[in-house]
């Protein structure tokens, strides 16, 4: 064989491992793909629903609460193990500024006011290296199933027993995703003992589901303006699926201008619309108001947005019906 044969033969063995190499190195990228998105956990299934509501009884053990108020903190605002009656995973919760007063308000007997100990955390997906935390799809199906076992168990214990349900950003999303599961007879209480259903910070606000609280913005939730992105651990799920139901005329929602979490652009993907939202980015940068909500004023008479929903809920304690007790 001539020099020239030798030379091709080489080239083409050349290639040959070149070509291997990188299938294989294709391959690994692809199953560490799936493994990062397998560990990162994909968006949960809704809790079961209430099976058949047994006749209630005419009263109710001693030990049951006329009202149970479940307050659910948002991201970085709670722990797992924290406690649900004394919560302290950190003292800056936006929610303690409701849950607090609230407990000062009403004995034990009347509200039983409960906090839900969730991970209560948002990982970077593309961190590198991984930033350690817990993904939002995994930390959301934590807060969903505690929750709605918190409820699940206070009814099934005390079925006269009526609920206020409240929750700031991770927590609105989540206490939102009950409010629709209820609304539409398939959460963990019936709907006609719900009170009433407050949010804060909505990640999945959608426009003409709930009472409005404070001045109307023109955005929607995150979740809805990013519908569809899904990255390993951060689904964006979009609107609720029938909004929240016959639970509608008892869910409120307050939204500052400019919170990027429930004002975001509409369809923020679609190319008619990407410049207004690339421009909206540098207004949620300068404006964080995102962390101000317990200062953020929501009427005329200079209540804020904390005071207001401690308000509204000491309000739908003190109307709640007196059950009797054996």
């Amino acid at each position: 064989m001539n020099a020239a044969g030798r030379k091709g033969r080489k080239s083409g063995r050349g290639v040959l491992r070149l070509l291997i190499v990188l299938i294989v190195v294709l391959l690994l990228a692809l199953v560490a793909l799936v493994a990062w998105y397998l560990l990162a956990g994909r968006v949960p299934a809704p809790p079961p629903g209430p099976g058949p509501e047994p006749e209630r009884p005419s009263a109710q053990p001693a030990s049951c609460p006329d009202v149970q108020v479940v307050s659910i903190p948002g991201t970085w605002e709670s722990s797992a193990i924290d406690d649900p009656f004394n919560p302290g995973a950190n003292p800056a919760s936006l929610m303690l500024n409701i849950s607090r007063p609230l407990q000062a308000q009403f004995g034990g007997q009347r509200a039983e006011v409960y906090t839900v100990p969730y991970v209560a955390q948002f990982s970077n997906p593309v961190a590198l290296p991984p930033d350690g935390q817990m993904s939002y799809n995994k930390s959301r199906g934590e807060g969903t199933a505690r929750a709605s076992e918190a409820m699940s168990a206070m009814h099934a214990n005390c079925p006269l027993t009526t609920f206020v349900l409240m929750g700031f950003s991770q927590g609105a999303v989540i206490a939102g995703d009950l409010a629709s599961a209820i609304g539409a007879g398939t959460g963990p209480v019936p709907a006609d003992l719900v009170l009433g259903v407050g949010l804060i910070a909505d990640g999945r606000r959608e426009p003409g589901t709930a009472q409005i609280v404070g001045a109307p913005v023109a955005g929607v939730g995150a979740e809805l303006s990013l519908g569809g992105l899904k990255v390993p651990g951060m689904t964006m799920t979009g609107p609720r699926p029938g909004g929240f139901g016959t639970l509608g005329d008892r869910v409120v929602d307050i939204c500052a201008p400019s919170d990027g979490i429930c004002d975001a652009p509409a369809n923020a993907f679609n190319p008619v619309n990407f410049l207004g939202s690339l421009a909206r980015i540098g207004e949620y940068i300068n404006n964080p108001v995102h962390a101000m909500y317990n200062s953020f004023v929501v009427d005329q008479n200079g209540t804020t947005a904390t005071q207001w929903m401690t308000n509204w809920a000491a309000e739908k304690v003190r109307s709640a019906p007196t059950p009797a007790h054996e």
